[in-house]
């Protein structure tokens, strides 16, 4: 078994939490090395043991964000019907969203970083590809799967951004109610 040093663990977990306050304050590229090591109370020869530059350290904690929202998609397998699916989908990446939500409003809303908006795209992507081929009843279907997979990544990602930006309008069952009223009811029967 490959155990990883808990002081390893412990410095990674410290300084991605420190990244994360600093993206909340400040645009990525206008933090240094510097200022993560200070504000994490670390020396800068930590900082280089673990990492190349800082944005190694915000490739490897976005390559966590990732696999944690792998994880979680993951969970979604034994839906046969292509609504469920969706719907079910659409509730673990709110839910992914909801747990991880300093984590995302740092990266998605106060940065804007593509690289993430991109990752996300991929994890579900994969996910619906991974399920259209699955899913005999969208054989018949007209509309080629990549079309498919990309209108409701499309409204999947671009409303699970707004319910993150104002959390206060409109609270997750209201988000995946509309999206039950949105999605045809004779999908996938």
């Amino acid at each position: 078994m490959n155990k990883k040093d808990l002081r390893v663990v412990k410095t990674q977990n410290v300084l991605y939490i420190t990244l994360l306050n600093l993206m909340k304050e400040h645009p990525f590229e206008e933090i240094k090395v510097s200022d993560i090591c200070n504000k994490a109370l670390i020396n800068r020869s930590t900082f280089y043991a673990h990492y190349a530059d800082k944005y190694d350290l915000l490739s490897e904690f976005i390559q966590e964000l990732k696999n944690s929202l792998t994880c979680e998609l993951k969970k979604n397998k034994n839906i046969s019907n292509t609504r469920e699916y969706y719907l079910e989908m659409i509730k673990l990446f709110l839910d992914h969203i909801e747990a991880k939500r300093e984590s995302y409003l740092a990266i998605m809303i106060h940065n804007r970083n593509s690289i993430t908006m991109d990752i996300i795209y991929d994890v579900l992507d994969h996910d619906i590809t991974s399920h259209l081929q699955q899913d005999q009843s969208l054989k018949k279907n007209d509309i080629p799967g990549e079309i498919i997979a990309k209108f409701y990544i499309g409204a999947v990602v671009n409303v699970g951004i707004e319910w993150l930006k104002d959390g206060k309008q409109y609270t997750k069952e209201d988000i995946l109610g509309y999206f039950d009223l949105l999605i045809p009811k004779e999908l996938g029967n």
